[in-house]
């Protein structure tokens, strides 16, 4: 038997290198990048963010050559699938990715630390956010997790001698692993009752049921809870406020864009293609998590005095009009699909408006040395550019026509609104009176800037480098672009073709 076993022959398994192009390229950036940096020592350190930036716009070419082919291709008997649906989101990754890295351009440069660190931890978690767009089995989603989460951990205790840096890093890896353990029970007990990793074989065991056992109810809670944290759904959200206000302002932004959508694209391929069947077990835990999520974000969000913690609190309430769509998905492959399309749509047009709220934090803190409220008073007088772009992105987070922010949430109300049933209406009646909140909110931080005056009566005019100019403007086109003809987000969103629906 023994021998037997050792004269069996290993079949090597069928690489499609085109489809692992993506993943190979940024790979390769990332190592450039750590070469650069041991041989030339401090004189690369002005080179850096360009090679991180050159290594994301080359990663690029081969998603569009995937694109353009058209052809989906799956690897590892399912376990790996490059398709549409992981094309937009690798290229959301990626462009939030690079817009992170021309906010970071002067921030990290101005710091006594190497920037070999900054920009290797984060292509390094890029990699994992882009190999979660593809992974369909429960292997390869929690390996893309940890690889996307851990150095993100250290990203966001970078600055080493910030006392507050260091405190939200280790409250972000404390939690985040507490996190990733009750996730991977959840995924324990799925492969418990399936026999398999495969999300694919998951589905097809569990839509066998007629009902759900409760080792397959407690699977499904702990994937959820596990990814509530991942996105900062209340009440999971308590890391996100500290965290945020803690770690460099741009790392902040990069959490708040990128990682959330990463977790949310894990809980889509999980819930469309793992436990669609059970629905009656996941539809009242995402509506219990978008009614937390939205009230506990705009209630809380109130009462801030320091910017970076609104926006850590208008990301939470703002996670809760993602989830919404995922509380009624169940109810036929129509609604699903829908409901699909409208986290995807709102995922990528929050991806602009929020990265360019970020961006005019970075430009104002970076004047005073402060992110409170007050520091932001009166800016129309002494940055009038940076006040107008800020009232855009802030409008287009309220839901204000024709900023895209109006048409994400339209979506959302869409998909709410067509459901036909009870709990579909009374959340969109949650979010409706939320997106009121919010709106008082964002308009008291736009008033700030446009009626009162400075605080330190200092009219100087605020230094804008050319790498803030050029994130302004990306996020600025796309914020204004997907509100003025929002069939541009849906042609790039339509995900009604995808296999996994259904």
């Amino acid at each position: 038997m023994g021998l037997d076993l050792l004269t069996l022959a290993f079949e090597r398994p069928a690489i499609d290198w085109h489809a692992f192009a993506p993943e190979l390229v940024l790979l390769a950036a990332g190592c450039l990048i750590t070469l650069v940096d041991i041989v030339f020592l401090e004189k690369a350190r002005p080179y850096t963010a360009a090679l991180a930036g050159i290594g994301l716009l080359a990663t690029a070419v081969p998603l569009l050559t995937l694109a353009v082919d058209g052809t989906e291709r799956v690897m590892f008997d399912g376990a790996y699938v490059v398709d549409e649906f992981s094309l937009v989101m690798k290229a959301l990754f990626l462009l939030a990715g690079y817009v992170v890295v021309l906010l970071s351009t002067n921030y990290v440069a101005e710091g006594d630390y190497w920037e070999n660190e900054y920009y290797g931890l984060l292509l390094a978690s890029l990699m994992g956010m882009v190999m979660m767009a593809s992974a369909r089995d429960l292997v390869s989603i929690f390996v893309a997790l940890e690889l996307l989460s851990i150095p993100a951990y250290l990203l966001v205790a970078w600055r080493k001698r910030d006392l507050h840096s260091t405190e939200a890093g280790l409250k972000y890896y404390l939690m985040g692993v507490f996190a990733s353990a009750v996730m991977l029970y959840g995924m324990s007990l799925l492969y418990g009752v399936a026999g398999s990793t495969m999300l694919a074989d998951i589905g097809t065991s569990l839509a066998g049921m007629e009902t759900s056992p409760a080792v397959v109810t407690m699977g499904i809670v702990f994937v959820v809870a596990g990814f509530a944290f991942k996105v900062s759904a209340a009440p999971f959200h308590t890391w996100a406020p500290d965290v945020y206000e803690g770690a460099p302002t741009p790392v902040t932004a990069f959490l708040s864009v990128a990682s959330k959508a990463s977790g949310f694209v894990a809980l889509l391929v999980f819930v469309f293609v793992g436990f669609y069947a059970r629905s009656e077990v996941w539809e009242p835990l995402f509506w219990i998590l978008a009614a937390l999520s939205m009230t506990v974000g705009n209630l809380v969000a109130l009462r801030q005095t320091n910017v970076v913690r609104l926006m850590a609190y208008s990301g939470i309430a703002q996670t809760g009009f993602m989830i919404a769509p995922l509380a009624v998905a169940g109810h036929g492959v129509v609604n699903g699909d829908q409901a699909l399309s409208a986290v995807v749509t709102y995922l990528v047009i929050y991806a602009a408006m929020n990265l360019g709220a970020f961006t005019v934090v970075i430009a104002l803190a970076r004047r005073s040395g402060s992110a409170e409220l007050t520091s932001f008073n009166g800016a129309f007088q002494f940055a009038p550019g940076l006040t107008v772009a800020m009232s855009v992105f802030l409008f287009s987070l309220a839901g204000i026509p024709p900023l895209g922010g109006w048409f994400a949430k339209f979506e959302v109300f869409r998909v709410l609104a067509t459901a036909g049933e009870p709990w579909g209406y009374a959340l969109a009646i949650v979010g409706a009176v939320n997106s009121v909140v919010a709106l008082y909110y964002y308009a008291s931080l736009a008033r700030r800037m446009w009626a009162d005056d400075p605080v330190d009566g200092d009219l100087g005019p605020v230094p804008v480098t050319p790498s803030i100019m050029s994130a302004l403007t990306l996020c600025g086109i796309v914020t204004l672009a997907f509100g003025v003809a929002p069939q541009l987000v849906a042609r790039f969103t339509d995900v009604s073709l995808l296999a996994f629906v259904g």
